[in-house]
């Protein structure tokens, strides 16, 4: 039960859902998703390391790039059947909708270097 609540804790929070929409579309960098949000890199790294821990997030090093990408949920049946629903769940919600438009101009050579 402990692995099942902390998967359901990790998509309580509106941001951490968002994160999880976004990486559905592409891997992203801190920066690019801290650009997406408007919120600090504070926040998006704590956010990205409760959903790391639910076994909905990894990362890999790409050059000077930490990427973020979704599991393939093999740690968790939990984790694998909420990522499949997420993948069709939300899509007519108007936050969704709006970063799904801002996703593809959003730039890690350009944010990160503010």
């Amino acid at each position: 039960m402990k692995n099942f609540l902390r998967l359901m804790k990790a998509l309580s929070d509106p941001n951490r859902v968002k994160i999880i929409k976004m990486l559905q579309h592409k891997p992203m960098c801190v920066c690019e998703i801290r650009e997406a949000l408007h919120v600090s890199q504070p926040s998006v790294s704590k956010n990205l390391k409760i959903l790391e821990d639910a076994g909905l997030v990894d990362f890999r090093k790409d050059g000077l790039w930490v990427e973020y990408h979704l599991t393939d949920g093999s740690s968790s049946p939990y984790a694998a059947s909420l990522l499949g629903n997420l993948r069709h769940w939300l899509e007519d919600e108007d936050e969704v909708k709006e970063l799904k438009k801002r996703i593809p101009f959003i730039r890690r050579e350009e944010v990160c270097k503010k």
